[in-house]
């Protein structure tokens, strides 16, 4: 299988490898209850790397880390409440988008998170299509279909 050009870098520096990955894509069938103690990039690249080569699009809970590089300045109301949206980025040329629910977090009012600021994020990583992905449920609830609490920590500052 040939690498698609955004993770090349990520093989040549030798982060990330085509043959031994972390995760493997049957593991996606079913969300585990735990997710790393500390951030793990290289285990989101990999579930990302499989979702986009025809693994499961079964959704799996990640624990990334990075730098904030945009924020939406507005919360934003949807069917299930009030979003705030930021991105970060996980490698130098890899980003996700990070959808906090903000009816359900302990937080101060949007936007709590500022481009350039150093972000930790537990929760749920979607893939729609390769336009359509991130990461949700970075808030302490749970329910029927994710068993998995989230937070969001900024600069050492936790949110959940």
């Amino acid at each position: 299988m040939v690498a698609p050009a955004f993770l090349r870098p990520l093989l040549a520096a030798g982060l990330l490898t085509l043959t031994a990955l972390p995760y493997s894509v049957a593991a996606q069938a079913e969300p585990t209850a735990t997710v790393p103690a500390s951030c793990d990039n290289r285990d989101f690249l990999a579930k990302q790397f499989a979702f986009e080569n025809g693994g499961s699009k079964a959704d799996v809970p990640v624990h990334i880390c990075g730098t904030v590089l945009a924020v939406s300045p507005k919360a934003k109301r949807t069917r299930s409440g009030w979003h705030g949206y930021f991105y970060v980025a996980v490698t130098p040329s890899i980003s996700i988008r990070i959808v906090s629910g903000l009816d359900e977090m302990k937080a101060p009012n949007w936007p709590w998170v500022a481009k350039g600021d150093q972000v930790e994020v537990v929760g749920r990583y979607y893939y729609d299509s390769i336009r359509r992905q991130g990461i949700d449920w970075t808030h302490h609830g749970t329910g029927w279909s994710w068993p998995v609490p989230g937070y969001v920590t900024v600069n050492g500052h936790k949110y959940d």
